[in-house]
């Protein structure tokens, strides 16, 4: 199990790299391009597998955090964490542009995706997201400063020998969202409780 506390270019690896990215005093900066997303099929029909993600190839159980920049203004703006053990199982959650206004939300996928979005209570301007996998469980949150992390989304991920873990951004309806990651921690689990905040 790799150990990673800062965004750096070595040893991570990118899905669908953006033509503009930079990697900067542990910040990874980037832009995405036009018509990116990852989503399978539900409601709309399409698939599609073009969004741009960066990180890492691990194994084992973890705990994924990151604190995520990003001004979104137009349908389907979208930054945050993916996971993906093969292009029929991801899961991609974070701040989502829909419904004239910024949501929290997560989309997890087996063959077909679903979405879970709701009002995000903070600035969505600068927020943070946490996944950690432990026991084949999935457990994903989010906070609005850094301290706190209310529950975002809990579900069943079985054990996989190798999966990939980062972060990712889309815009599936135009190009050109500028998207910031940083205070990048990638390690073994926390093994906090589940209602435990901190």
């Amino acid at each position: 199990m790799i150990i990673i506390d800062s965004l750096q270019a070595e040893g991570g690896i990118w899905l669908n790299p953006p033509d503009n990215y930079s990697f900067e005093n542990g910040n990874l900066r980037f832009t995405t391009q036009a018509n990116t997303d990852f989503w399978a099929r539900t409601f709309y029909g399409f698939q599609r597998h073009s969004g741009h993600a960066w990180g890492f190839d691990i194994e084992g159980e973890f705990t994924l955090q990151v604190k995520v920049m990003a001004e979104f203004t137009h349908l389907y703006d979208q930054a945050g964490i993916f996971i993906q053990d093969d292009q029929e199982h991801w899961v991609k959650a974070g701040i989502e542009f829909n419904d004239e206004l910024p949501a929290i939300g997560s989309v997890v996928t087996r063959g077909t995706s679903d979405w879970a979005t709701g009002l995000f209570p903070g600035d969505p301007g600068t927020f943070w997201m946490r996944a950690t996998l432990e026991n084949e469980a999935l457990r994903i949150q989010y906070s609005t400063d850094g301290k706190t992390w209310p529950l975002l989304r809990l579900c069943h991920w079985p054990h996989r020998q190798k999966r990939f873990v980062g972060v990712m951004a889309c815009t599936p309806e135009r190009q050109g969202l500028e998207a910031i990651f940083s205070d990048f921690a990638l390690g073994k689990p926390y093994g906090k409780p589940l209602h435990d905040l901190t």
